[in-house]
């Protein structure tokens, strides 16, 4: 069924609103604005997935930063429309390639999962990942979870 996904890196008005629209229908706690949208393109790398002219999902890659040197965050969201069908897998192993070539390359690989997102969890899960962090954002009621895996661990191997 992913034969015909097609990922392409955020690179002009029409795939930044896509990729604003997958992160604020999937993380609506955390909604953002096109100029938000635009400065995280500045500092990650950005993805949005089709599957032909179809809107299934987005990916972010956060670099690692002066916090946190050697992790790098690697986050798929899938449209509920469209999981269950393989895109979440492919997508998110397109986003840990991205994150294990980055210079230098992390010795983490982190992702982040509403804790209402039992689904996302489960995925995460099954793919080596553990839990690291949980936290709730002011104002928020639902928990974030950060899992994470050794950068040559688990995940290297990404099945359905």
């Amino acid at each position: 069924m992913t034969d015909d996904l097609r990922i392409e890196r955020v690179a002009d008005e029409a795939s930044l609103r896509d990729w604003r629209h997958v992160h604020n229908l999937i993380i609506p706690p955390d909604a953002l604005t096109l100029d938000e949208v635009r400065e995280r393109a500045g500092r990650h790398l950005l993805d949005v997935a089709y599957a032909g002219e179809a809107l299934v999902g987005c990916m972010t890659v956060r670099r690692p930063t002066a916090d946190a040197p050697s992790v790098a965050t690697v986050i798929a969201r899938i449209l509920p429309a469209h999981r269950g069908q393989g895109f979440g897998a492919a997508l998110y192993a397109h986003g840990l390639a991205a994150a294990r070539a980055l210079d230098p390359a992390p010795d983490t690989i982190e992702t982040i999962v509403l804790a209402s997102n039992g689904a996302g969890l489960r995925f995460a899960l099954a793919r080596g990942f553990e839990e690291s962090d949980r936290y709730t954002l002011d104002g928020a009621t639902v928990p974030y979870v950060h899992l994470r895996i050794p950068a040559g661990g688990p995940g290297r191997t990404m099945g359905g």
